[in-house]
């Protein structure tokens, strides 16, 4: 009795198993779900801000609350422009890598800005 397996989409070799619901290849260790066509689910990942704009590197947003920052003396007020911001896996859900002028390099939530 053998089982076909699929061959590996990243290296092409044919010694592939399946481990805990994903293939694996046990030529270059890549490992992706059968049966899903396109790339990682990091590819497919949207972004959008706190009225569902999506979201991509470089734009411009504009902070819709005031948000208080832990160890600054002040606040970051509401309607301050954010620009060239970076889309990232943050700590927590802090998705945005951004340069705020008066703050320097901060996190931020997609929920608190819009684009602008």
């Amino acid at each position: 009795m053998s089982v076909e397996t699929p061959a590996c989409p990243a290296c092409a070799s044919e010694y592939t198993y399946e481990l805990n619901g994903l293939q694996v290849c046990s030529m270059c260790a890549h490992e992706w779900t059968p049966g899903a066509e396109g790339g990682d689910a990091e590819d497919e990942r949207v972004i959008r801000d706190a009225v569902g704009n999506v979201l991509a590197d470089g734009d411009t947003v504009t902070v819709v609350k005031g948000i208080k920052v832990k160890g600054a003396a002040g606040s970051i007020k509401a309607g301050t422009k954010v620009r060239n911001i970076r889309l990232v896996d943050g700590v927590g859900d802090h998705d945005i890598d951004c340069k705020v002028d008066g703050f320097g390099p901060l996190q931020l939530k997609s929920s608190i800005v819009k684009k602008a």
